[in-house]
Order: C-alpha cells, then sequence, then structure tokens
C-alpha cells in the first residue's frame, strides 16, 4: 500500500500532528515502509502459534493478605514533621 498525501493528511489531523510541507515526502516514505512491514506480517503462517499474554513465564510470589493492627492515630501524627491536633501539616500547593 503506497500512503499518499491526503492519507498522510488525514492521519496528522487524526493523531493531532503537525509537519513542515518540505517533511511530507519523507514522512510518506516512513509510513509506507511501515504499511509494507505489516503487510509481509501478514503473509506469516501462525497457524497454532499461541498467543502471548507475558514475555516472561515468572509466576508472581505473593503472599496472603494478613489483618494486623493498625498504628493508632497519635502514633501516626508523631512521624510528621509538621502536626496540629489532628492533621499533618503540608505546604500549600493551590491558590
Amino acid at each position: 500500500m503506497k500512503i499518499d498525501k491526503s492519507t498522510l493528511e488525514n492521519t496528522a489531523h487524526l493523531a493531532r500532528l503537525e509537519f513542515k510541507e518540505e517533511d511530507a515526502q519523507e514522512m510518506m516514505d516512513d509510513m509506507t515502509k511501515i504499511i509494507t512491514w505489516v503487510e509481509q506480517l501478514e503473509e506469516v503462517d501462525t497457524e497454532g502459534v499461541e498467543p502471548l499474554t507475558t514475555m516472561s513465564h515468572e509466576v508472581n510470589a505473593l503472599r496472603e493478605d494478613e489483618n494486623k493492627p493498625h498504628m493508632d492515630h497519635d502514633s501516626a501524627l508523631k512521624n510528621g514533621p509538621k502536626t496540629d491536633s489532628d492533621y499533618f501539616r503540608v505546604p500549600k500547593v493551590l491558590e
């Protein structure tokens, strides 16, 4: 498939891309090479090939969730650099 100027402009519009007019021919050539490569992939016989869900056969070793006692309010506030009676004090980030 050969990419023409209108296909390039339509693709650029959909992708919200801007390019210089002098770069259009190079971009059309590059897109044509990409489409040609994808067309070659379509010719590969994939009958009987299982799809990959991951590139690794590693299995996550997860631990069981355990219900443990949580830190009380006063102990948690002791860890903060600035606190008041009920909350951590942080710098203002919104005007």
